[in-house]
This record gives C-alpha cells, structure tokens and sequence, in this order.
C-alpha cells in the first residue's frame, strides 16, 4: 500500500524554502570566480542584473506547473503528465542526480572553509565532507517537522547575513585601489563557461517548494506566486551585496578568492571580518545540507509511487520523511564527494541543472497543447512569448555548455545513461 506524506507545511514555508535554497554557496564563492574573468564593474553587474531578469522570467513561466502539480517531488512531479514513461523516468534520475552531486559539492566546500579557520584540517578534506554528510542525512531521520523548522530559521539567518554583509562593505573606509582594468583581453570561452555556470549555480533554487507540493497548506495560486516572490528577494540581495562589492574592492583584487566578501574585508584591514564571513559560509551552506537532503530523497519517492523506483523507496519513517530513498541519496553523495573536487562538482551540477530547466520549460509547452483546458489556478506570465524565449535561452545555455565542459558533459550523459537498465528492471519489475 502507497504511503503519503502528510499536508502539514504551513504557506509561508514556500517563501522560506525559495529563498533560503538559493542564497548560498553561488553569491558567496562566485563573485571571485567571476572577477576572474570580467574586471568592469558595469559589466560585472549587468551580467548579475541579467541573469536574475532571466531566471525571474524562466520562474514566471514554470510557476504554471508548481501550480498545477499537487504531488512532492520536484521537477518530476511536475513534469511526469508531460513526458511519461522513460522519458520522464530520465528527468527524475537527473533531477536526483544534481541533488547528489550539488550534496557532494557542498559538504566538500564546508570542508575547505573549515580548513581556512582551522588549517590542520586540511588534509582531510575528504573524510570530513563525509562525516559532514552523514551528520545531515541522520538528522533527517528525524522527521519533516524538524527539518522545517530549521530551514526557516536558516532563510531568516541567511538573510540577514547577506543584508549585515551588504551593510558593512558600504560603510567600511577601504584603501585607495587601482582603477579596474577592462574585461575582454585574453578571455576564452572556457572562462565564459565558468562565469555562466557560476551564475547558473548561483540562481539555481527557484521551483524548491515544488519538492513538497503535497505537504504544502492553502491554496496552489499563492504557493506559486510565492516562488516569483521568493527570487525577487533573492535578485534584490544578490545585486545589493554585488554592488557593494564593487564598489568597496577593485575587482581585479577579488578574482580568484573563494569568499570574495571575506577577501574585501580583509583588504579593509578587517581580518577578524573576514573569519566572520568564513563562520557565516558554513552555517548557510549547513542549511542547505538540511533543505538539500529533505528535497532530493522526495524525487526518488515519488518515482518510487509511479513504480519507476524500488518500492521501498516509497516507505516513510516514524518522522514522516521516506527513509530508504534518504539513504540511497547519501550513499550516491558519498560516491560522488570520493569522485572529485569543487570544480568538477560544479560543472557536473550545472550541467544536470539546465537540462532540468529546460525540460520544465518544454513541459509547459506540452501541457499547454496536450491539455488545453486543465485546472491552471497560476498560468504562465507572457505565454506562448515568454516561453519561447525561455526555451531559446535554455537551449543555447545548454548548447555552450556541454560544447565548452565536453569531459564533465560525458560523465552526465554517462549517469543519465545509466537510467537506462534501471528503467528496464523496474518495469519488467511492475
């Protein structure tokens, strides 16, 4: 017999999980990986500016599939009615997957940020990003109810970090800098590639409550109004705490820094500033270890309800929480941290994330055509227009970088792949 999770979110978790899943690990480490490549303030926050233009429109159109969707389980659940069979089968394996590899990414860059405060750690990055994943797939085991509450402490924590961050670079005297030099001389496309998926990564996040659909009280309309909500709070931190970056530090300074804010501070001559930062990195990216390992176990239930996963993963602890799909979730996590660095687990998450995306959008489209007259309670801004353009921009992102990250592209395809036997057995198995 099928178990259900219970409906006992209260509305307001949609805000809180919007915005406490995407400000994280991006806004923190992408700006100095950013003043890499682009050295023009302009430039540098036009790019910031566009891409939340972009993702507030992509959130606008696939917000009409949150609504429509009274069913956990994510990108999935959402598009399962559009695809079917194997296809949507795929969405649900990759969809899982990202939330493997950004896990791994995660607890490897806790690790690192670790050893900036206390160095003999160092060492053991490895072992540490481990134990730092166990600790938060066991305390999911305690139930749902907990795992909420602690995520909206962590979206208020995480916001008042950003804004208290913000604060200070605009009022902290900094030295006298050299003028910024103008991006553009040297760039190649593999950097462009770098700075597109750090955006990418950075803004990643906007349909989260779409993973708890069905525990989620009130009405369907708000929940997915509260998603563009969500992300115009994040756009607002985001272009906020960047624009005090720029214009407190030369950005030339900050390329290359794994914390940029913590980088400017110390330029400051703020050190004690700076390790404050580094404490306040850890907390947030803790707090997506709790949102992450709540969400990704949800898409394998879900698989698991339509007979596309083993049916235990559709079994439920005591604490409402699907238990086995929670430990297959941990032990591909710890696979992928033994795999590889930060590098390699941004690109592989990347990659994973625009094929999502991209589906969601295609799966708009579908439904649109399919089903003409279903319930919509929200329907997508600007639709057929702002669709397609969503379409054409996910595709070219897609396009660019699987052209530019050829070699993490054939580890995705070969993970996506791999769904392949798996569909086979469950179906001869059902």
């Amino acid at each position: 017999m099928n178990q259900r999770l219970a409906r006992i979110l209260p509305s307001r978790f949609v805000l809180a999980v919007t915005v406490g899943g995407v400000v994280g690990l991006g806004i923190l480490r992408g700006p100095g990986d950013i003043a890499q490549t682009i050295h023009s303030p302009s430039l540098y926050l036009l790019l910031w500016l566009f891409g939340g233009l972009f993702v507030i429109l992509s959130t606008a159109v696939t917000a009409e599939l949150f609504g429509m969707t009274a069913r956990s389980g994510g990108t999935y659940a959402l598009v399962r009615r559009a695809y079917g069979g194997y296809s949507g089968f795929v969405i649900g394996w990759v969809d899982w997957l990202s939330f493997t590899a950004d896990l791994a990414l995660k607890a490897v860059v806790i690790t690192e940020f670790s050893a900036i405060l206390f160095p003999p750690v160092a060492g053991w990055t490895v072992p540490l990003a481990i134990i730092v994943t166990s600790i938060f797939a066991l305390i999911q085991l305690r139930g749902v109810s907990l795992g909420a509450i602690i995520q909206e402490i962590a979206t208020s924590t995480i916001s008042l970090v950003i804004v208290g961050m913000t604060l200070a670079l605009l009022v902290i005297d900094m030295p006298e800098s050299s003028p910024n030099h103008l991006s553009g001389n040297g760039v190649s496309l593999v950097d462009w590639s770098l700075v597109i998926a750090t955006i990418v990564f950075t803004y990643d996040g906007w349909l989260y409550a779409a993973y708890f659909g069905e525990e989620i009280k009130g009405n369907r309309s708000v929940s997915a109004r509260s998603c563009i909500k969500g992300m115009v709070v994040v756009i607002s931190l985001y272009m906020l705490l960047n624009f005090a970056l720029v214009r407190s530090s030369n950005l030339s300074a900050l390329a290359g820094s794994e914390l940029a804010v913590a980088k400017a501070f110390e330029l400051a001559g703020l050190p004690l500033a700076g390790n404050l930062v580094v404490i306040a990195a850890i907390l947030i990216l803790l707090g997506h270890k709790n949102l992450e390992y709540m969400s990704g176990p949800r898409i394998l239930y879900a698989m698991a309800i339509d007979g596309l996963a083993a049916r235990r993963a559709q079994k439920l602890g005591q604490g409402g929480n699907p238990t086995y799909a929670l430990i297959a979730t941990w032990l591909v996590t710890v696979g992928l941290i033994l795999v590889g660095g930060f590098e390699f687990l941004l690109f592989l998450s990347v990659f994973f994330f625009v094929f999502i995306y991209l589906a969601l959008i295609i799966g708009v489209m579908i439904l649109r055509k399919r089903e003409p007259n279903a319930e919509r309670p929200y329907k997508a801004w600007g639709h057929p227009y702002s669709t397609i353009a969503c379409l054409l921009g996910w595709i070219l992102l897609t396009s660019f970088q699987a052209y530019e990250e050829r070699d993490t592209a054939i580890y995705a395809i070969a993970m996506a792949l791999a769904s392949w036997p798996v569909y086979r057995y469950l179906s001869q198995d059902t």
